[in-house]
């Protein structure tokens, strides 16, 4: 067993919650050279999520949430939204001015998090997604009203270690969680629905996997390497009177358009949920 990496008095990046996308972003900074690990420090109260930050980041982990704060002068709130005020009210008074808050919490408003934090702290709101954790993410921030340029910039430079990074207006970050915070999961439902399928068809279920897999991975790269928009790309493959017109004929005619339409919706209403 490797030593375990020890906690440094400051660091560069704090991150309270080290789920999933707190790896994923921990990983791209890595990869990209832009921290080392003993320039983060990660806080958890899972064991098992400390022990992943250690043993196979090298990065520094603790139970102790206000300690992280107290080291860190960026800290990255990852946790769930659920438990956003649970988990920050009790070390508001660790922040302001001279603290950068991120907060990747879906449907938090950056309004909220300065009511919890100290007057005075700088708060980016962001919204990465699940690809981050293979150096393909999509992210969208907006800043609170203390957030600088250099803010969001840092902001913007920590993210697109791992993902592709725009700007927009807050009131169209529900809108982001709902097309690309959500999205991966529509995708691998697709995917998921398309196998079944296969196996519906007489297919073996391990060669429906496949086909569904590889198809989907085919055409993702397709579709990110090509100049084309996705309705030129399926236009391509839908020649009249053939299979694939067959079947996007039928996914129309159950309204599978206004249906895709009203799931979003639904996602991005549940995300201003969320947030109050």
């Amino acid at each position: 067993m490797g030593k375990k990496p020890e906690s440094p008095d400051v660091v560069q990046l704090g991150f309270l919650g080290a789920g999933n996308m707190a790896e994923a972003l921990a990983r791209g900074v890595l990869r990209a050279d832009l921290l080392r690990p003993r320039d983060m420090l990660a806080s958890d109260p899972d064991a098992g999520r400390r022990r992943l930050f250690e043993r196979e980041l090298k990065v520094p982990a603790l139970e102790d949430n206000r300690a992280l704060v107290e080291r860190s002068p960026v800290v990255v709130v990852a946790v769930k939204p659920q438990v956003f005020d649970k988990a920050v009210a009790p070390l508001g008074s660790l922040f302001g001015p001279k603290k950068l808050l991120i907060s990747i919490c879906a449907g938090v408003s950056t309004a909220h998090v300065e009511e919890v934090a100290a007057t005075g702290t700088r708060v980016v709101r962001a919204m990465p997604n699940t690809p981050m954790l293979v150096g393909r993410g999509m992210a969208a921030v907006c800043g609170g009203k203390h957030a600088t340029d250099t803010d969001l910039a840092k902001a913007q430079r920590l993210l697109g270690a791992a993902a592709q990074v725009i700007r927009v207006p807050e009131d169209l970050m529900d809108a982001v969680t709902a097309v690309s915070g959500s999205g991966p999961a529509y995708f691998f439902y697709l995917a998921e629905k398309l196998a079944a399928a296969g196996v519906e068809l007489g297919l073996a279920d391990e060669d429906a996997r496949l086909l569904s897999r590889v198809t989907f991975e085919g055409a993702a790269k397709l579709l990110a390497e090509s100049a084309d928009q996705p309705e030129e790309l399926r236009r391509r493959v839908t020649s009249p009177g053939g299979t694939t017109e067959a079947a996007i004929k039928t996914l129309d005619a159950m309204n599978f358009g206004p249906t895709v339409s009203a799931a979003v919706k639904a996602a991005r209403d549940r995300a201003g949920e969320l947030g109050r």
